[in-house]
């Protein structure tokens, strides 16, 4: 399973931003492709040609991500919740993509941002949820606690 991360522009440079966190404590399975409204990044146009790709976005025809719902990669937008819809609404080609949701009655461990959706996850979040449902428990469980840190401390912790 590979993770793409549409990530917005600014988010790169955001504090606050746990998209990092995966991507520095998952390496290879965690990939930052940035957004360009005008300029659609080729590999990720690519891969979502060949089929297997499913976006993990919420919304009134998603799929509850769980045992036996299974793609070859994911993507995830990257960005605020507000910046999110917008760069879902301005990417046609995400359109066509199966959608995939997590639906959980926990609450979210992030704390560093006002303005969170009730019961919306964070991007570390949304990733340890995909390796539970491939059976990566050691990852998610890891990923879980360094994010536990990183709100605590604001800084990432390496625990893998």
């Amino acid at each position: 399973m590979k993770i793409f991360l549409l990530t917005h522009q600014k988010e790169l440079h955001r504090k606050t931003n746990t998209g990092a966190l995966a991507v520095e404590l998952l390496g290879d399975i965690v990939e930052v492709v940035v957004w360009e409204r005008t300029r659609p990044d080729k590999k990720l146009l690519e891969l979502i040609e060949q089929g297997g790709v499913a976006l993990l976005y919420p919304h009134a025809g998603s799929e509850v991500l769980g045992e036996g719902l299974s793609y070859d990669a994911y993507i995830l937008i990257d960005s605020t919740w507000q910046e999110a819809q917008k760069i879902y609404n301005r990417s046609p080609y995400l359109h066509g993509l199966p959608c995939v949701k997590v639906e959980t009655d926990v609450k979210s461990l992030y704390t560093l941002r006002r303005n969170q959706k009730s019961y919306g996850l964070c991007t570390a979040e949304i990733v340890a949820e995909l390796l539970k449902s491939s059976s990566r428990f050691e990852l998610a469980e890891a990923l879980e606690v360094s994010l536990g840190l990183f709100v605590r401390d604001g800084k990432i912790h390496a625990t893998i």
